[in-house]
């Protein structure tokens, strides 16, 4: 039999022999983490050049904020407005300004994008033995010329990697817009302004290559008030107020 401190003494050292042992392996994980040999970096001197130049290839998805007028039901038998993003295009050319730090940039990328988006309303249906509500759709067609002027805060490179956020405005004028365009009241459409102004918010991620970088973003752009006419025709005036609303996906190229 042995004496009780000898035990104690066996479990004391038992518990330390294991104690070091998850030390010495988190040890040795930490160094295999930390400690690994830096890449080699492409393109070095990117950061050292004020401006730089490139273009923008990438797709969006466009839809409208739609708010009715207050009394759409007991007007015009609307039960719901509502909206439906589609898909569109957009290129654009890239100008980065370096504001005195690697981290903070000014960018503007002039852009022609295509959009469209669909108005969808429910009417109740006229015939009581129906259950389904009426549904009418409208479509608005633009070509727009985008003027973003964003900030750009990065963070510092580490091997070829990057990663940004982005805030800022945008102008947009419609060539496409009927803002002038004299209404068919046979085939009525809807009217918005050609001129546009929103906020932009968004993000993306860098790599580096020898000789260029590439990026991919994604911005959120939105309305800073109505683009919508109201001119009085059946598809109008039900509508209160429509704001634009823009997702972008874009492909960035700079040298």
């Amino acid at each position: 039999m042995e004496p009780d401190i000898i035990k104690q003494i066996r479990v004391r050292l038992k518990g330390m022999s294991k104690n070091w042992s998850i030390t010495v392996v988190g040890v040795f994980l930490s160094t295999m983490l930390f400690a690994q040999p830096e890449k080699t970096k492409n393109y070095k001197r990117f950061d050292e050049r004020w401006i730089h130049f490139g273009f923008m290839l990438g797709a969006n998805m466009s839809n409208f904020k739609a708010i009715p007028v207050n009394d759409a039901y007991s007007s015009y038998g609307l039960k719901s407005l509502e909206t439906k993003r589609q898909p569109g295009g957009q290129v654009g050319i890239v100008t980065t300004l370096k504001l005195g730090h690697p981290v903070v940039r000014l960018r503007f990328i002039p852009t022609l994008s295509f959009q469209e988006r669909a108005v969808q309303y429910y009417y109740a249906n006229p015939d009581p033995s129906k259950t389904t509500d009426l549904m009418l759709e409208e479509r608005v067609n633009s070509t727009n010329l985008d003027f973003p002027l964003m900030l750009q805060f990065r963070t510092l490179r580490i091997n070829n990697f990057a990663a940004y956020v982005l805030v800022g405005g945008q102008y947009s004028y419609d060539l496409q817009s009927q803002e002038e365009a004299s209404q068919n009241f046979i085939d009525p459409f809807i009217k918005i302004k050609a001129h546009d102004f929103q906020g932009q918010v968004g993000g993306g991620l860098e790599w580096f290559a020898p000789f260029f970088k590439f990026g991919f973003e994604v911005k959120f752009s939105q309305s800073f008030r109505s683009s919508f006419i109201q001119d009085n025709t059946p598809v109008s005036q039900p509508i209160d107020r429509l704001y634009n609303k823009v997702l972008w996906f874009s492909l960035i190229f700079e040298g």
